[in-house]
């Protein structure tokens, strides 16, 4: 399989861990839980390290993937901890992620038409 593929599998997981993650829980629980908070950023970082391990050439056929944005996320939230604004990682994760992967979808279909969506889940 082609690095290019594992990587765009990676984000897709990722965001499906996320939405497994906060099935059934509101904001303020989120706000509220340290534990929840950290394994929501853990995946927003793999995302973004996924994210800018892809070629440019990638990167650049699809621009309307914000990669600049969350690459820059990734960064912030590894080198930049104390400046993570929860309530920011909250709205990226319950609202833009499930852009990010219906379009990482739509590169996977048309980079590689033979790909199966493998799961992590056990």
């Amino acid at each position: 399989m082609p690095t290019e593929e594992l990587y765009l599998q990676d984000i897709v997981n990722s965001i499906d861990s996320v939405k497994r993650f906060l099935n059934g829980i509101e904001e303020t629980r989120f706000l509220a839980d340290e534990i929840l908070q950290n394994a929501v950023l853990m995946k927003l970082v793999v995302i973004g390290e996924a994210a800018a391990r892809l070629s440019n050439e990638i990167r650049e056929r699809y621009p309307e993937v914000e990669w600049k944005s969350i690459i820059g996320f990734r960064n912030i939230s590894v080198h930049a901890y104390f400046s993570v604004k929860w309530s920011i990682v909250w709205e990226t994760a319950t609202s833009d992620l499930k852009i990010l992967r219906e379009a990482i979808i739509k590169i996977l279909e048309i980079e590689f038409p033979d790909f199966e969506l493998r799961s992590d889940t056990k």
